[in-house]
């Protein structure tokens, strides 16, 4: 009888050891995730022509779309292969990567036995006797038999890791992408820009030789021509003053090329009022989990600090180890396993700790908090990615309307410049007049030129916080220039 009950009694207990031990199931984290984006409004989201980018399936391990296609430039296209291939930042990532598999392959071969071999001789002379040599080889192997699931939790966790680390390797890689083509669009709109200023500088030399001989025939005074040269010298100074700031970005963008600073040289391509930028959709927030591969590492970290509670766990318990190991011995080297020298050796050995001063319980307190302090960095960044999507669409509108509102603004002070200048050369207004014209005009101008910069470059922000990866062939925007203006030297 009793031994029936002890029969009946020994599955339960085991069920519960193994359960105590194991890793506990993981539950994936509440996140409020919103219904839709507040700022997804359909003039951000639909071109001026009704086009629209087609969305993939949203998933991370999906391949990674060339989103920077969709603006059809073909020095963009070229910076960035460039920056793939030689990036530093990148090739650590992607180190990182290798690592993280070796470490993975290394849990993975705890499941399988331990075999090694040993072979040697040795001379000897006894006593009254004379030297003699043995010839020895002995066969072992090991093997742990996971009984508590120390094993399997291992490799869980260094499969995760190995995941989390492939996914930190594609965040790198979107940034790059995302860093080459802000730099290169922030370096088109000071090309821009700096054209702006090289024909209001032209403009300030007209005005300079015009108030000259007015002065010399005695029409103006001394004060007006001052001032025109005032003016001129302002204007070259701004010019040279934004020379500096193109030089920045250009170093930045050879950084990102993996080249030396001073042998990268881009020729002025300035962004033009025809350039045209994708429209970008932002989807439902809810494929943004998937999408983003930062989310995606943070979502496999959580999943590797947990199959460590089940390591910890694990160490609690017995470990059982069987051994085996058989060889032989003798002074002819042919005949180590035909001499009846052979010997061999089965046993197993369990292992389990007593007394450790509070150790065990210690780690798997130390590894549940590991696992709490995942999942909150889990959610801080899915919280914040929600942000980054939604400063971008919110950027992008307002962009969008000051970029009408100036375009307004341009037209009238084109019209009001000229009308200026028609009635100085007339005689029937001051330079001052005319000054206060020219001076509204070019800050008009100069504003419409940052302004495409910055629609430029938040647009490439907004894929950036989407996670990028869509299939750009049916995104509008306008033919640029073929060359690839970018040069070592």
């Amino acid at each position: 009888m009793n031994s029936m009950i002890a029969k009946g009694v020994a599955p339960i207990l085991a069920a519960l050891l193994l359960t105590a031990c194991a890793a506990p199931a993981f539950n994936q984290p509440d996140v409020p995730v919103p219904l839709a984006f507040k700022e997804a409004k359909p003039g951000v989201l639909v071109a001026p022509d009704g086009s629209r980018w087609q969305q993939a399936r949203p998933a991370e391990q999906q391949p990674r779309g060339e989103w920077w296609l969709a603006f059809k430039d073909r020095a963009l296209t070229a910076l960035i292969a460039e920056a793939t291939a030689n990036n530093a930042n990148l090739a650590q990532a992607a180190a990182r990567v290798k690592q993280a598999r070796a470490i993975a392959g290394i849990a993975e071969s705890d499941r399988m036995p331990q075999v090694g071999i040993d072979a040697g001789a040795q001379r000897a002379q006894t006593p009254g006797g004379a030297p003699g040599t043995t010839y020895s080889a002995h066969l072992t192997a090991s093997y742990e038999v996971d009984l508590f699931g120390r094993v399997a939790s291992n490799v869980a966790a260094a499969r995760n890791d190995a995941a989390g680390s492939q996914a930190a390797y594609r965040s790198v890689l979107l940034s790059l992408q995302a860093d080459v083509a802000q730099a290169y669009f922030r370096l088109r709109a000071t090309d821009a820009e700096l054209e702006t200023l090289a024909e209001t500088v032209r403009l300030r030399e007209e005005n300079v030789k015009v108030n000259q001989r007015r002065f010399d025939l005695g029409d103006i005074g001394e004060f007006d021509l001052s001032r025109a040269k005032t003016e001129l010298s302002t204007t070259r100074a701004e010019a040279v003053s934004l020379q500096r700031q193109r030089a920045t970005v250009e170093h930045a963008l050879a950084v990102l090329l993996g080249v030396p600073a001073s042998s990268f040289y881009a020729d002025p391509n300035p962004l033009l009022d025809s350039a045209k930028l994708p429209a970008i959709p932002a989807g439902l927030p809810s494929t943004l989990l998937e999408r983003r591969p930062d989310i995606v590492a943070a979502q496999r970290s959580m999943e590797a600090a947990n199959a460590r509670i089940g390591v910890a766990r694990a160490a609690m318990f017995p470990s059982l180890n069987i051994g085996a190991s058989g060889g032989g011995a003798s002074s002819v080297a042919s005949s180590i396993f035909s001499s009846g020298g052979q010997a061999w050796l089965l046993g197993a050995m369990l292992a389990a700790p007593l007394i450790d001063g509070g150790r065990n319980k210690a780690n798997v307190a130390r590894s549940e908090a590991a696992l709490e302090e995942s999942v909150a960095s889990y959610r801080q960044s899915v919280l914040a990615a929600f942000a980054e999507v939604e400063d971008n669409l919110a950027g992008l509108r307002v962009l969008a309307g000051q970029t009408a509102e100036i375009e307004e603004a341009l037209l009238s002070a084109r019209r009001s410049a000229d009308l200026a200048q028609k009635l100085y050369s007339a005689g029937r207004s001051s330079y001052l007049e005319l000054l206060d014209a020219q001076r509204n005009l070019a800050a008009v101008e100069r504003s419409a030129v940052q302004l495409r910069g910055n629609r430029a470059v938040t647009t490439v922000s907004l894929i950036r916080a989407l996670g990028g990866g869509w299939d750009a062939a049916e995104a509008t925007a306008a033919p640029q220039p073929e060359r690839t203006a970018f040069a070592l030297r």
